[in-house]
């Protein structure tokens, strides 16, 4: 498929939807609109959750013309490949990866499955459809856990167990997002996070979240202002090499394109370990792939510009 200049197209920015991460969408999604503005883009705004709150994203999308998707949902539908699924239908080129891949990274069991069978580094875990017996949990892991949804992002519902008590009130909490829970071995040392753009991974940032929070969490991530972005992130050339070259093994292992963000974590041993890939990255003032981008001298309008044009490129119609 032969694609006019994007410039002569139009873009639709898609937010918002009706995940639980729909406030940080509705952020990505005004801030991507923006900077298309301002680089002289035509575009189109959709809320798909909709002005009463009725959720038909065909419908939506049926409604207006646009050349290209600029997807800036998170979680949910708009993350788990379905939302790319029916532009594939559609016959519309979009941000990001492909629809299988998608859902595939969505799900952290089993992304974490696969990554074990092919030699990911990845904290052990277990995994349940309904509540499990403390006891079963304690046979196989030791505190403390990380309690968390299989298939959230943004860190909701996620929560750090130090005893039994605790594990009780996570498991409650994280099935109250997903019916299946993840219990996974914490992993004590530094959190890092690794954009990828164009299968090209960006500086590392290393993440300190303020001595109140326990986790990088929701509120760690999008409200508090006292989390520390280390850019350099603090680890030496050959580390901070490991672990791009890592998350960039985790990322193309699920069939990832496009753009995405990876997560990791060192412990006392100074090993990495995988956590989680990313498909649909927040794009707010508090994000981190902007972040990473400006380091190496990428300003807002022109990062999102970028994916922009690499989705247009790649035409994931064609």
């Amino acid at each position: 498929m032969l694609l006019k200049p994007l410039k002569e197209s139009k873009i639709a920015v898609i937010y918002g939807g009706r995940s639980s991460e729909r406030d940080v969408s509705l952020e990505s999604g005004s801030m991507v609109a923006q900077a298309l503005l301002n680089k002289g883009y035509r575009i189109v705004e959709i809320d798909l959750y909709g002005e009463n709150g009725s959720f038909d994203p065909i419908a939506q999308l049926q409604e207006v013309e646009f050349d290209l998707a600029y997807i800036a949902l998170h979680g949910g539908e708009g993350e788990d490949g379905r939302i790319q699924a029916l532009l594939e239908m559609m016959e519309k080129p979009y941000t990001g990866s492909r629809p299988l891949a998608c859902g595939f990274a969505m799900d952290k069991v089993l992304s974490k499955k696969y990554w074990k069978g092919i030699g990911v580094p990845t904290p052990n875990y277990l995994s349940f459809n309904t509540i499990p017996s403390i006891e079963e949990v304690e046979s196989h892991l030791s505190y403390p856990v990380i309690v968390k949804p299989s298939r959230e992002g943004s860190t909701i519902g996620i929560n750090k167990a130090l005893n039994r008590l605790e594990m009780e009130s996570a498991l409650n909490e994280a099935l109250n997002y997903d019916s299946e829970i993840l219990v996974e071995q914490f992993v004590d040392g530094p959190e890092f996070t690794v954009t990828i753009i164009d299968d090209m991974a960006y500086p590392v940032i290393g993440l300190k979240p303020a001595d109140n929070h326990r986790l990088y969490d929701y509120e760690a991530k999008y409200i508090a202002n006292d989390t520390q972005y280390l850019l350099p992130c603090g680890l030496s050339g050959p580390e901070e090499e490991c672990v791009k070259n890592m998350a960039l093994q985790a990322y193309r292992s699920l069939g990832c394109t496009g753009w995405g963000r990876v997560d990791v974590m060192q412990d006392q041993a100074n090993g990495f370990w995988v956590l989680e890939v990313n498909t649909s990255p927040g794009m707010t003032s508090h994000s981190l792939v902007p972040m990473s981008a400006a380091h190496v001298g990428i300003v807002y309008d022109d990062l999102v510009e970028m994916i922009a044009l690499l989705a247009w490129r790649d035409g994931k119609a064609s």
